[in-house]
């Protein structure tokens, strides 16, 4: 893992982004914390709401806004965390956050995939009526993506501090 590491810290990319200036990390920096806060907003409005909260508003309502709004807070969170990474990827060999993280996104990611492929989701998106086996899936997807995308906001934040 050094070695990709290393690779990645040597990498035209972080050349280029070294380049740009003293702003670039900062930027970057600000741009991953925008992308989490919106992943996570939506992940946490949409998760409530899977487990049980706020049942008297359909969960159609909360799905159309939220998921586009977390993917696009994921595609940022993930360039932007890519693009940081290559200014100091050595530094990050032995970090055990940092090697928590991406299986914990990898899970995150398999979560999501899984429960739209789920009936008990498409009837949810629909706004058709859920019976009690469909909260209880829903539920408990929620539950998990909620502890998923904890996990990911926590280790990414015990990096800087290891």
């Amino acid at each position: 893992m050094l070695e990709f590491l290393s690779w990645l810290e040597g990498s035209a990319l972080a050349g280029f982004l070294r380049g740009l200036g003293i702003w670039t990390y900062g930027l970057l920096n600000l741009g991953h914390i925008l992308g989490i806060a919106s992943l996570f907003g939506a992940v946490l409005l949409l998760d409530l709401r899977l487990i049980g909260s706020w049942s008297s508003i359909p969960a159609t309502q909360l799905i159309r806004p939220c998921v586009p709004v977390a993917a696009a807070g994921f595609l940022l969170a993930a360039l932007s965390g890519l693009m940081m990474v290559t200014f100091n990827a050595s530094e990050y060999h032995g970090n055990p956050f940092f090697y928590l993280k991406f299986p914990l996104i990898v899970a995150g990611l398999i979560n999501v995939a899984v429960i739209q492929r789920l009936t008990a989701w498409r009837r949810a998106a629909q706004g058709q009526p859920l019976v009690s086996a469909d909260r209880r899936v829903l539920a408990v997807f929620g539950a998990v993506s909620l502890l998923l995308w904890t996990g990911v906001i926590a280790c990414g934040r015990m990096i800087g501090y290891w």
